[in-house]
């Protein structure tokens, strides 16, 4: 449901799961460079790992003397970069490490902030998003960091227009009897960012308008596996023929537990349609991958409503997202993730009975994250 839950966005690892969880808060949004008008697609992480393990340096599960020495991973990611333009062009992932110690968080609302005089500061807050990674070509040799090199920097606020509430499936109760491996919460399903991002020097400018921002948290065990999230902030209805500029639609995998008995993996998948919310936590989905892009079919029903939706997104301009998990593995297949999706949804109600087309709507630049299972 759109319900903005501010306590779950700022909830951290407890118990067991501080020190074998992890914490993601995720952001992408468009930039329009104003030389040129070219338009990139840029996200900004904070991702922390077993922070009940913490040391007084990062601790990288990929490196060969914490790896043999059987020294799990615990440490603040920030990681940042921009997604591949259309022709396959300009990817690229930057990651900086900071010590568990030097994370600094308040509660409701959170506020985050990271500070090491070699490495920089950056700040999260639920409107604020400000900082920057600097990666040389010798740091990023070095597997363990699994980056690449670069420099990016980052000042835009944030208004966090429409929220995804998955209920239940996100409480505390779920987390307690480890219902699932990973949760989600998506506080801002549908962002408007502004500010502005300088990539390898080169000055992009985000506008609210045409940000089409996405902001969400997982956090958990483990990832989700299948890993599948599809979210798109920038429909055009076929029966006004106008963008609309409150709707959105995101879906995203979770993998049930009963009696820690891994179940059948289901989609969440959240509509909000001109003012109205649709949200069905049931779906019936399909991939397809050929040699150039993935396809996704999607079909969802409630008592109100029916969702139809389709959509794909090429490899090209895609990048191979890079973590570990908080044994210190690092998964073997490839985490695609891209914004340059694109699709067509089609809603009915049910009206005695019989669905009735309330409209079709085109999809563009929307986020695609998959991993098959």
């Amino acid at each position: 449901m759109n319900l903005s839950d501010l306590a779950r966005n700022s909830h951290m690892l407890r118990g067991s799961l501080s020190k074998r969880g992890y914490m993601r808060w995720w952001h992408s949004f468009s930039g329009i460079q104003s030389e040129t008008g070219e338009t990139r697609r840029f996200f900004v992480e904070f991702f922390i790992i077993n922070p009940g393990l913490g040391k007084s340096r990062p601790v990288l599960g990929q490196h060969p003397y914490f790896k043999k020495r059987g020294m799990k991973p615990s440490y603040v990611m920030v990681k940042a970069g921009v997604f591949p333009d259309e022709a396959g062009n300009g990817g690229r992932q930057l990651h900086a490490f900071y010590p568990i110690s030097t994370l600094q968080a308040t509660g409701s609302p959170l506020i985050m902030q990271v500070k090491d005089p070699h490495i920089g500061h950056c700040l999260y807050s639920e409107d604020r998003l400000t900082g920057s990674v600097q990666v040389t070509s010798r740091e990023a040799r070095h597997r363990s960091r699994m980056t690449d090199a670069g420099c990016m920097e980052w000042d835009v606020k944030v208004n966090k227009a429409v929220s995804c509430h998955t209920g239940a499936l996100g409480g505390r109760l779920a987390e307690v009897f480890r219902k699932l491996d990973s949760y989600w919460h998506g506080e801002g399903i549908r962002s408007f960012f502004q500010g502005s991002v300088i990539l390898d020097g080169v000055s992009y400018e985000v506008s609210s308008e045409s940000s089409y921002g996405y902001a969400d948290k997982h956090w958990g065990r483990g990832f989700q596996n299948p890993w599948f999230q599809f979210a798109c902030g920038k429909l055009t209805s076929a029966r006004t023929g106008n963008t609309l500029r409150h709707s959105v639609v995101a879906l995203n995998c979770v993998c049930p537990k009963f009696l820690f008995f891994p179940l059948r993996p289901r989609l969440v998948l959240q509509l909000t349609y001109m003012g109205e919310d649709f949200q069905f936590t049931r779906c019936k989905w399909e991939t397809k991958e050929t040699s150039k892009r993935f396809i996704w079919h999607v079909l969802g029903q409630n008592k109100d409503a029916v969702v139809k939706l389709s959509g794909s997104c090429t490899k090209r301009e895609m990048l191979h997202l890079q973590y570990e998990d908080p044994d210190g593995n690092k998964e073997a297949r490839p985490l695609w993730g891209g914004c340059g999706g694109i699709g067509t949804l089609e809603l009915f109600r049910k009206v005695s009975g019989t669905r009735e087309c309330m409209d079709t709507l085109k999809l563009a630049d929307a986020l695609c994250i998959y991993r098959e299972s």
